[in-house]
């Protein structure tokens, strides 16, 4: 997997929203000089268009992350920042499976034929 891959996020330090610092983040790009080109294309289209687009921007964006995330974590912090009711009955699903693993391990170990006093007296 490729470790380099950027993600967008709603920065927490930008300034309304953090819509324009977490495309400046995602493209690399300055965000005052994105800020900028916003303000100019809001003058030349009108600011409700841009409004509402800078709004819509901000309900689809997640919010970034208070930590790196690790690859194998990504999946699952976007899962929940979307849809939290199914992340969570994913990741209830998963605990029962490992409950599961872990019971057939505890009926294996403490099973009658798992004879431990015999090993340990072979041991010595």
């Amino acid at each position: 997997m490729d470790t380099n891959r950027r993600t967008l996020y709603r920065s927490r330090h930008g300034r309304i929203f953090g819509v324009i610092q977490g495309l400046a983040n995602y493209l690399g790009l300055n965000a005052f000089w994105l800020r900028v080109l916003v303000i100019i294309i809001a003058l030349f289209t009108g600011f409700m268009p841009m409004l509402l687009i800078y709004i819509c921007a901000a309900l689809v964006m997640n919010a970034e992350p208070t930590t790196p995330l690790q690859p194998e974590d990504e999946e699952f912090y976007n899962s929940m920042t979307s849809n939290r009711h199914l992340a969570l009955a994913r990741l209830g699903s998963k605990l029962d499976a490992l409950d599961r693993r872990t019971q057939r391990l505890e009926s294996a170990i403490t099973a009658k034929g798992y004879d431990w006093d015999r090993r340990m007296k072979n041991a010595q």
